[in-house]
């Protein structure tokens, strides 16, 4: 796994770092992908949450690729390769495709606003997504709380990884 963001880059370098590697994962493809994951219900999951300093972003693919980075720089690159990371991650996109139905199409994925989180569905289809208040996934409050769980499970496992 990379760490990255410990060399320090100007603001406008860490915005551009943050948005490709973001459009990487929604643009994502099956072709990209291989043919073991061509008929994937799902290519790619984000969650990202708007907090008052940066978006948290965390990418889990089919391929068990697993990142979460930060829009004012540093993150966690192939934090898949640890088992756990990688258990933990293939669970949350089994769980995203049980809600997948729930999920309405989008033309474009935004970031969320502060104290909301968003997850996003890549699929061969083009992109799914749904909104809701962070507090409200958290408190289970929410009908897509068992989603926002999965999710933070794999974020636990990445922390986990930073006590090896």
């Amino acid at each position: 796994m990379r760490i990255f963001g410990r060399k320090r880059r100007t603001d406008q370098q860490q915005a551009e770092v943050y948005e490709g590697l973001r459009q990487q994962a929604l643009n994502l493809t099956p072709d990209q992908l291989g043919a073991p994951f061509a008929r994937a219900p799902i290519l790619a999951l984000l969650m990202e949450t708007g907090y008052p300093e940066a978006v948290a972003t965390l990418v889990g693919v089919a391929d068990g690729t697993t990142s979460l980075y930060f829009s004012n720089g540093g993150g966690f690159i192939g934090a898949g390769a640890h088992a756990a990371v990688a258990e933990a991650n293939r669970r949350w996109l089994d769980v995203g495709g049980t809600f997948l139905p729930e999920l309405t199409e989008l033309a474009d994925a935004g970031l969320p606003d502060v104290g909301m989180t968003q997850f996003v569905a890549v699929t061969s289809d083009g992109l799914r997504g749904a909104l809701a208040a962070e507090e409200e996934l958290g408190e289970g409050r929410h009908r897509l709380s068992t989603f926002f769980y999965a999710a933070q499970d794999v974020i636990t496992q990445i922390r986990l990884t930073q006590t090896d």
